[in-house]
């Protein structure tokens, strides 16, 4: 599964696989800049296998649930639970839910992507959907800041409780930094390179097993052995990845929710 899509190899020189042969070229050549391709069309099956599985989950709606109703309420309640109310906690919590859970699944489908044989393109491996989901999420805080505290929000964000006056100078334009553009940029930058990395680690293995086979040497050929064993603890660690950093997106948000509700008390 490793080689698929991968560059042909010859048996005199390794031509390891790049980015260009993870984003692949467009499927129609129109609707964007650069045409339909293969990760737009992930997003929109993305959007209907999540709601096909959770409006299945629910159909029935059974005092006792069945396994496929009982599947979809815990995935629920990991978020609802395990995320929204302990991070925001309180009753500020549950009208952030909807948002949480909607993150974490969908990332976390796009994601997985990447561990499915044939498909094996995880979508935030390109750099443009990342961005925009951290954009509406630094969106998102910005407003509950002002909307809970007014144009004072952002002097609660940038001023810290407690600091001599002396030292605001210096403290001020770091917070600012820190808070309104260092923030949004690694938010962005931790899904995305972390999907673009783990993938590319992985095809870069599969090419090396091809090109091993391919070669004459026994010696070599024998090495790609220890090559596929790598690939397959890489190809498990990525998957475990692809979790986590569903886990990781959606638990800073709440975060940031959190932070901007409560910023008076920081």
């Amino acid at each position: 599964m490793f080689a698929l899509t991968l560059p042909a190899q010859d048996s005199g020189s390794f031509n390891p696989p790049g980015i260009d042969e993870m984003h692949l070229p467009a499927i129609l050549p129109w609707g964007a800049a650069d045409g339909f391709s293969k990760q737009m069309l992930l997003v929109i099956l993305s959007v209907v296998i999540i709601a096909a599985f959770f409006l299945a989950a629910a159909r029935k709606g059974q005092l006792v649930p069945g396994k496929l109703q009982f599947a979809g309420e815990s995935a629920y309640g990991f978020v609802r639970n395990g995320i929204a109310k302990d991070i925001i906690g309180g009753k500020d919590f549950i009208k952030y839910v909807p948002l949480l859970f909607s993150l974490f699944f969908f990332i976390l489908v796009n994601n997985i992507y990447g561990a499915i044989p044939v498909i094996q393109l995880p979508t935030f491996s390109h750099v443009g959907g990342a961005y925009v989901l951290a954009g509406l999420v630094y969106l998102t805080w910005i407003v509950i800041g002002v909307k809970k505290n007014g144009i004072r929000y952002f002097k609660l964000a940038t001023v810290p409780s407690g600091v001599p006056l002396y030292i605001l100078p210096i403290v001020v334009p770091i917070e600012i930094i820190s808070n309104f553009v260092v923030r949004p940029v690694t938010h962005s930058l931790r899904l995305f390179a972390t999907m673009l990395a783990g993938h590319l680690i992985v095809m870069i293995a599969g090419s090396g097993i091809e090109f091993l086979i391919a070669q004459e040497n026994v010696l070599l050929k024998g090495t790609s052995v220890l090559v596929l064993a790598g690939a397959v603890a890489m190809y498990m660690l990525e998957a475990l990845i692809m979790v986590l950093q569903a886990y990781v997106f959606t638990l800073l948000t709440a975060i940031y929710i959190e932070g901007a509700l409560h910023a008076d008390s920081h």
